[in-house]
């Protein structure tokens, strides 16, 4: 049973900065990719951010040039670096582990952007 745990999330005013983490466990095959979304109220699950296997990232529009994704060397776990947080930002954000036959999800980590 694979499992993924995020962490990192809270309450922030705009212009900050917060780092979620998320790590993954259990028996993963096949591993293709890693990415956090997110899912603001009333509104539909938004893909932010992808990191490959082989390291290549991928952004929405909404957040490139403040967020980074990135993954530690040898670990299933993934990082997401948001700076110049806004309000619009404001979601529960959940980190996906994609293989090539299955998708895992985390439990989801609250980010409020709010002064």
């Amino acid at each position: 049973q694979v499992q993924l745990v995020e962490s990192g999330g809270g309450l922030v005013q705009p212009g900050g900065s917060l780092r979620l983490s998320c790590a993954a466990s259990g028996r993963i095959l096949n591993f293709a990719a890693m990415a956090w979304h997110r899912r603001a109220p009333a509104k539909e699950r938004e893909l932010v951010a992808t990191i490959s296997g082989g390291g290549i990232t991928s952004y929405a529009d909404s957040v490139k040039g403040r967020f980074t994704i990135s993954r530690p060397n040898a670990n299933y776990a993934v990082y997401q670096q948001m700076n110049s947080l806004k309000p619009e930002d404001t979601a529960v954000y959940y980190c996906h582990l994609k293989t090539l036959g299955d998708n895992y999800w985390g439990q989801g980590t609250q980010v409020t952007v709010s002064s």
